[in-house]
């Protein structure tokens, strides 16, 4: 990859506003670490990009298996369309929160030869998810049509959905990679979050198999609504507006407060690294 040096000169107290132009400015690194990381991660594999395929269809398969044949869920859609539209959202938070929050300390030869705004780099990962979470859309539409399923006119909402799966993940991403500078431990604590976080969202079972007096979590789990939207999209199960507004106005206050102590701390980053 060809190496730019990238000069920022501000002011110590520089705002969020002014730190986001000039993120904007070199908006083209996004691509060319998201580019790069797809190479790394599927080079010298013999399946390269298919394991994007692979990794959410082994999900469904799993699941498809324990929910049909261990304990049998009744309901209005066939369960694999059901299971894969929670796949697809938990899939695209965990990448986000997991690549996010560790890009700092999985990237600190760049950091401390080359000056840009380090708020790149998380970024690049959103970009680098949406290449795979495109895919599962698409295996979402095939299997859609083997399994005889209608689309509704509600597919026109899809991209703001998707925004609002980024915001929901960048909003972890963002606030654990400025964290794991400084507290190395969550380095090795967050595959551990992501894996017991599952069982806690409705990615393979329905809300309503859920007792009535736990449902109020609901409100404080941005992620669970983002899937209750995809299924609204593709299967077209009800949701909670004022369940969902709420979630979604917590995830944007942590999205903007973690951009605002991201940028705080970014001029501390190297000196831990």
């Amino acid at each position: 990859m060809e190496q730019r040096i990238y000069k920022t000169i501000r002011g110590g107290n520089s705002s969020l506003l002014t730190y986001l132009r000039e993120v904007w400015k070199v908006r083209h690194l996004i691509y060319t670490f998201a580019k790069r990381d797809l190479k790394v991660q599927y080079a010298q594999t013999y399946l390269g990009l298919l394991w994007s395929v692979i990794q959410p269809l082994t999900g469904l398969i799993i699941f498809s298996f324990f929910f049909q044949r261990v304990m049998p869920l009744h309901l209005d859609v066939p369960y694999s369309v059901f299971a894969f539209t929670g796949i697809i959202g938990w899939f695209y938070f965990t990448s986000l929160i997991g690549q996010a929050g560790t890009v700092l300390m999985n990237n600190q030869q760049l950091i401390k030869k080359i000056q840009f705004p380090r708020l790149v780099l998380p970024l690049s990962k959103a970009l680098t998810g949406l290449i795979e979470f495109s895919i599962s859309i698409v295996l979402l539409v095939i299997l859609m049509l083997i399994m005889g399923c209608p689309f509704s006119w509600r597919i026109v909402f899809l991209p703001l959905v998707v925004l609002a799966n980024v915001i929901t993940g960048l909003s972890g991403g963002i606030w654990l990679s400025a964290l794991t500078v400084r507290f190395r431990d969550l380095h090795h604590i967050i595959p551990y979050l992501v894996g017991f976080g599952i069982w806690l969202t409705p990615v393979f079972y329905p809300t309503t198999i859920v007792p009535q007096q736990f449902n109020f979590i609901y409100y404080f789990h941005p992620v669970a609504n983002v899937i209750a939207l995809y299924r609204w999209i593709f299967i077209g199960t009800a949701v909670n507006e004022m369940q969902v507004l709420v979630s979604f106005a917590l995830a944007f206050i942590l999205f903007v407060s973690g951009l605002v102590f991201f940028v705080r701390n970014e001029k501390f980053i190297a000196d831990h690294l």
